[in-house]
């Protein structure tokens, strides 16, 4: 209160604020996940093309997954891969293949039912996330009723670079969400998952408040000897713009979130028994319980069994058939990284603090993977000379299991950007001290307001300090800021509204690389 405001006689209070205002650290680990859902649909309301935040898994089964239907029909099937069993000559070199009578059958999915986004958010949750948004840009595409080349690398033409590109865009207006990612980018071209890579580089750069996390295409079935050759075109194809926020973590993970009651004769052939009747029950060699078990599916008597029930039936009639299932699960459960690491982070973020690196730690339900690198191969992954794009490997160690064994961006060459801790860590720093400054705009710009702005900070980066987030022996050594006239602004600068802020912060790097010296002494008398 302005005491010149004061007009008649009388007692007037005046509170004064003791306590400057405070920086509140932003949240790190929302991840923002585009692709294809089983549906878009809560309360009448479309959520196609809408990003929307999410706060548990039920909650994006509510507004995302298909309703179950009433007992005592099977639940709802949300994600329906289709696969198929093409007889080979040979043994397969390429891909998942199961011997039957001594005939070898490579097992192929049709490649326009593959899709990531469901498991990989199942994922995400199992590894400890939390709040995410869901950017839905359509439902499932129509199966093509064939087969892929056994080998190949997997293209559904139902998903298309468009909509992804459209879903990131909507991204541009909400400054929540610290990570993008896209899963299925994995199932476009080469050329396409190029393109929408650099253009979520180009957009993490502009808005300066997310990375993005990717995968890389070959990393679901790689050669164990070329493989290399798909880390080189994931490099050629990432541009060189936008590098510090983007990391990459290889290859794809074996998981267990799919199980056995996920998969079942409909998933085979497109549902079409006819085509699996001679293989699990072969003319040469018949089955009568098999045949009766397979004509009740086609023509139910009586009250009809559910899918589960004659698939529970099926499999403890015939071995080759469950041989089958197990084998196609096994397939349909091997999943892009990207949707875990998002969960990895959320844990290690809420557990430790953002600067620690996710890094040397498990992935909840990760049980194999489809390339075991070596410490000699992973040299090429974490460090390029020509581009200096790291990869991030996901690496098995005899006696402790499936490990995330990198812990860097693509920015491998710059002292200052390597490290993907060290980005998060100035992200939250720079968004927080934005979003706590908002409450000085337009106030006036004299040596009360910059004395504000300076303890607001000193005390934020204080706090930070003392979590063991900023490196130095004292506050002093850790951070830094100022702001006046003289120091971080000039007369002009006063004239033109300009209130310039210097923020210098010793952010924790971590510790990659660990040499121990041993040195041989002489023998000393005691």
């Amino acid at each position: 209160m302005i005491e010149s405001n004061i007009k008649s006689p009388g007692v007037y209070i005046n509170e004064v604020n003791a306590f400057p205002n405070s920086v509140v650290p932003v949240a790190t680990a929302v991840p923002a996940f585009i692709g294809y859902t089983p549906q878009a649909m809560y309360e009448g309301k479309s959520y196609t093309s809408v990003p929307q935040k999410i706060t548990s898994f039920a909650e994006f089964q509510a507004i995302y997954c298909y309703p179950d239907p009433p007992p005592p029909k099977s639940p709802a099937k949300q994600y329906n891969p289709e696969y198929y069993l093409v007889k080979e000559k040979s043994k397969p070199e390429k891909g998942d293949y199961v011997v039957i009578d001594s005939s070898y059958y490579s097992i192929v999915p049709d490649p326009n039912t593959i899709y990531y986004l469901y498991n990989s958010i199942k994922l995400f949750y199992e590894n400890g996330g939390g709040d995410a948004y869901i950017v839905s840009v359509g439902t499932y595409g129509e199966p093509s009723k064939s087969p892929m080349k056994p080998g190949d690398q997997i293209i559904n033409s139902n998903v298309e670079l468009n909509d992804l590109m459209s879903g990131l865009a909507l991204l541009k207006n909400e400054e929540e969400p610290t990570m993008y990612i896209c899963p299925e980018a994995t199932l476009l071209s080469v050329e396409n998952n190029g393109t929408l890579m650099q253009e979520m580089l180009l957009q993490n750069t502009e808005m300066g408040t997310a990375i993005s996390v990717f995968d890389i295409i070959g990393g679901r079935n790689p050669d164990p000897i070329m493989y290399t050759n798909d880390i080189l075109t994931f490099r050629n194809n990432t541009g060189v713009n936008g590098l510090k926020y983007g990391t990459a973590y290889y290859p794809f993970i074996g998981t267990t979130v799919m199980q056995n009651t996920d998969i079942d004769y409909t998933n085979l052939f497109g549902g079409d028994l006819k085509q699996l009747a001679p293989i699990i029950n072969p003319a040469s060699n018949p089955d009568q319980n098999i045949a009766t078990i397979l004509s009740n599916i086609e023509k139910p008597s009586g009250t009809p069994l559910t899918v589960h029930q004659n698939n529970t039936t099926l499999i403890n009639a015939s071995k080759t058939y469950k041989t089958i299932v197990n084998h196609i699960l096994s397939d349909a459960n091997i999943l892009p990284p990207s949707g875990a690491m998002a969960g990895v982070m959320a844990t290690i973020d809420n557990q430790r603090g953002v600067w620690h690196a996710p890094a040397n730690t498990s992935i909840t339900g990760a049980s194999s993977l489809p390339i075991k690198l070596s410490q000699t191969q992973q040299k090429g992954l974490n460090e390029d000379a020509v581009s200096g794009k790291s990869i991030n490997a996901i690496r098995f160690f005899n006696g402790i299991g499936i490990l995330v064994w990198g812990a860097r961006t693509l920015d491998g060459n710059s002292l200052d950007w390597k490290y993907l801790s060290v980005r998060r860590t100035m992200t939250m720093l720079e968004q927080s001290c934005k979003l706590a400054c908002h409450a000085y705009v337009f106030e006036p710009n004299d040596k009360n307001t910059w004395e504000g702005v300076k303890a607001m900070i000193g005390s934020f980066l204080n706090s930070i300090w003392k979590e063991g987030g900023l490196q130095g022996a004292s506050a002093s050594d850790a951070y830094s800021v100022q702001c006046g006239l003289g120091t971080t602004m000039t007369s002009m600068d006063l004239l033109q509204g300009f209130m310039n802020v210097s923020v210098k912060v010793a952010v924790v790097h971590p510790a990659e690389f660990i040499v121990l010296n041993f040195t041989q002494e002489m023998a000393k008398s005691s």
